[in-house]
């Protein structure tokens, strides 16, 4: 597109200079002296264009590497001036000098373009670079925020003074380019991560409490119902006891036990598998440890 402009650019500068080649003798820069405002200003747009296709090969650049690549341009701001200051010195140099105050204002008139012309693509470049900025600037303090064990506030003060540190330095002199719309964005995607966080754990910490709520619940069931059993029964004994005994020459078994204040009898009659280890007979006369069994627990 500006290698069009350029080109109708030129054939406009041709087409008055050669209809003014029969009348009029031209100046070093295309210029009849004495001639009218319009072939003036049509020579400053020429030179402008001119200005304006060199200074495209470093927009382009800077474009690659922020839009195409997603990088950061450090100090952009800056390069930014750079471009745009030797454009300008370059507009003064090749530019004809006005003869007359309508001349004066048609040079700067054209020169304005020429600085508006130049700080458009570059301030969407710079938007652009602030957008990288605030997502570096979020990604640190979601990092810093988990692992460094720094506060919330004390996280998002660091990723807010990083971003607007970069975003300095990303913003031309004397420009109205501003960050604060980006900056206030950042800001509010801070707060909402971190309500979020707080959110989840006062959800945790409430977890928690219910779940501790419901122990200490059923604590207190088990101490009702130990109550009610010392009530029914008696106080608990601290000892328990149980006996077994089989009465010689026969399958009758006899248990006994003693457990919680409480004593219990048991009469069963029941084969012995292991006759044949306790005697001749099947059977050990007497007490004796193939016939009786003795259980104690004892509670401290």
């Amino acid at each position: 597109m500006t290698r069009l402009l350029f080109s109708l650019a030129l054939l406009v500068l041709a087409s008055n200079a050669s209809a003014s080649s029969s009348t009029s003798r031209l100046a070093a820069w295309g210029i009849p002296r004495g001639g009218s405002e319009s072939t003036y200003s049509t020579q400053l747009e020429t030179v402008k264009t001119s200005v304006l296709e060199a200074a495209t090969d470093a927009i382009e650049d800077l474009r690659r590497k922020i839009v195409i690549e997603s990088k950061i341009v450090s100090d952009f701001g800056a390069e930014a001036d750079t471009i745009c200051n030797k454009a300008l010195e370059d507009f003064a140099k090749s530019a004809p000098d006005a003869s007359d105050a309508a001349g004066a204002s048609e040079y700067d008139r054209k020169l304005e373009q020429l600085e508006a012309a130049l700080d458009a693509p570059l301030q969407v470049l710079y938007l652009r670079q602030l957008a990288l900025l605030r997502e570096q600037a979020l990604s640190k303090y979601r990092v810093a925020s988990k692992t460094t064990g720094a506060s919330d506030y004390e996280a998002m003060l660091q990723a807010d003074g990083q971003f607007t540190a970069a975003a300095e330095d990303a913003t031309r002199e004397g420009s109205d380019w501003d960050y604060s719309s980006e900056r206030s964005y950042l800001q509010s995607v801070m707060t909402s991560v971190a309500e979020s966080g707080k959110r989840a754990t006062d959800i945790q910490l409430k977890s928690a409490q219910q779940h501790q709520t419901a122990m200490q619940f059923l604590q207190q069931q088990q101490q009702m119902i130990q109550q009610l059993q010392m009530q029914l029964y008696g106080q608990t004994s601290p000892w328990n006891i149980g006996v077994a005994y089989r009465i010689p020459d026969t399958n009758f078994n006899l248990q006994g036990s003693y457990q919680q204040g409480r004593g219990n009898i048991q009469l069963s009659c029941v084969p012995d598998e292991y006759a044949p280890f306790l005697g001749p007979n099947g059977f050990t006369n007497g007490v004796g440890p193939g016939n009786l069994g003795l259980s104690l627990n004892l509670s401290v």
